[in-house]
């Protein structure tokens, strides 16, 4: 075999494993369950800047990143809303967080947010992380995307990271809860039964 063909036959193996590698910089990394999620600051629907340190009596949270446009997050937003019914009083209120470049999706941009929450309803706050600081942090990848977060003396614990339970499609064919089982093991002082699921959803848009 010439010298040519080996250089060509070299040079096409590396062009091939580059194509289907992921730049390291491009790869969220984000929370394990067990570590302690930083605090942030970020503005609400109403314009005012909310951090999780503004809940002083909160037992912990059910911070959930999503977005007006993408159909599953559309999907899950009853289910949303009715976590956050059933959890706030409990001390485990919904945070929801638009995470997505509005550049990219106009559609999620403040206004639309606005709009949105007051057409369905929303009994939380509904952030949009507009530097694209935070989703990173969590390790965010689609919308909806949850991690459940416990207050303790360390810190915020994530206690639980993915889906909202197992059946995106139809609320009424779910067969496991596994936001609601993580909050309620929480709330008995119990270890949570499903630490961590694939969450389904759309990209975030960077």
């Amino acid at each position: 075999m010439s010298k040519t063909i080996k250089l060509l036959i070299v040079t096409v193996m590396v062009v091939s494993v580059a194509a289907f590698t992921i730049p390291k910089e491009n790869v969220v990394e984000g929370y394990k369950i067990g570590d302690i999620a930083e605090d942030f600051s970020l503005k609400n629907i109403d314009g005012k800047m909310i951090s999780l340190s503004d809940y002083k009596d909160a037992k912990g949270f059910i911070v959930t990143f999503t977005c007006n446009t993408c159909p599953y997050a559309v999907m899950y937003e009853d289910r949303i809303i009715d976590l956050d019914k059933k959890y706030a009083s409990k001390g485990y209120p919904v945070i929801a967080i638009m995470p997505n470049n509005i550049a990219v999706k106009p559609g999620d941009n403040l206004e639309s947010m606005k709009q949105r929450a007051e057409n369905k309803g929303f009994t939380f706050p509904y952030l949009i992380d507009a530097k694209q600081e935070v989703y990173p942090k969590f390790g965010a990848t689609k919308t909806p995307h949850v991690f459940v977060l416990e207050k303790t003396k360390k810190g915020m614990v994530v206690e639980y990271i993915g889906a909202i339970d197992n059946n995106y499609k139809d609320a009424s064919s779910v067969t496991t809860k596994y936001v609601e089982d993580a909050v309620d093991a929480l709330l008995d002082g119990k270890e949570v039964p499903q630490k961590e699921t694939r969450a389904i959803g759309c990209s975030i848009k960077v």
